[in-house]
């Protein structure tokens, strides 16, 4: 769920995660601590990173690769008079049709998400829905939400085993991002 009345183009950090769709476990294996990405996790994560090389008004900071989702920290700076570029593939809709601002953050994750979804379809010879519609953010607000949230992704594929995302935990699902929610604190319900 978005702020309300919040401007999702304008500077500021937020914590993202993107889930694969029917939340698949086809990014990554992980043994302990270590995260084995399989070809698809490959180009999600090059994808991520393209996603800050092609953009100047992003920066990108902590992001893991989890069995069926990822998790990453953008800081959005658009400068002034700018020009927001928008990757459009084939068969894309404008993000001014969808009503999605170019250069929001709702835009940024969309062009990410086509992008490694059309990547890894190519990969699997298939055009099927890759990614779960839509994506959770977090606005995250000071230097002890950052960190908190730099902690939880650090120590995310340490916690895979009980995750309620992992579907052999044996846990049941709290709801969208319930998990990512609990981890960060009381202070992170206040979006919700």
């Amino acid at each position: 769920m978005r702020l309300y009345g919040y401007d999702y183009a304008q500077s500021g950090a937020y914590f993202v995660t993107v889930r694969t769709a029917a939340r698949r476990c086809c990014l990554c294996e992980i043994a302990g601590t270590a995260v084995d990405l399989t070809p698809a996790g490959r180009i999600v994560a090059q994808e991520w990173v393209r996603t800050g090389e092609v953009r100047p008004e992003i920066g990108l900071h902590e992001f893991v690769v989890m069995p069926n989702h990822v998790h990453g920290v953008l800081i959005l700076s658009p400068t002034v008079g700018a020009t927001r570029r928008v990757a459009l593939g084939r068969g894309s809709a404008s993000p001014l049709r969808s009503g999605v601002p170019p250069g929001s953050l709702g835009a940024i994750v969309g062009q990410f998400k086509a992008a490694s979804a059309r990547r890894v379809n190519a990969l699997h010879g298939t055009s099927e829905g890759f990614w779960q519609r839509g994506f959770y953010e977090h606005v995250i607000r000071n230097e002890a939400d950052l960190d908190a949230i730099r902690r939880y992704i650090a120590n995310n594929p340490l916690q895979w085993a009980l995750d309620r995302e992992n579907p052999e935990s044996g846990h049941p699902r709290r709801g969208q991002f319930g998990d990512a929610m609990a981890a960060l604190g009381p202070h992170a319900s206040e979006e919700m």
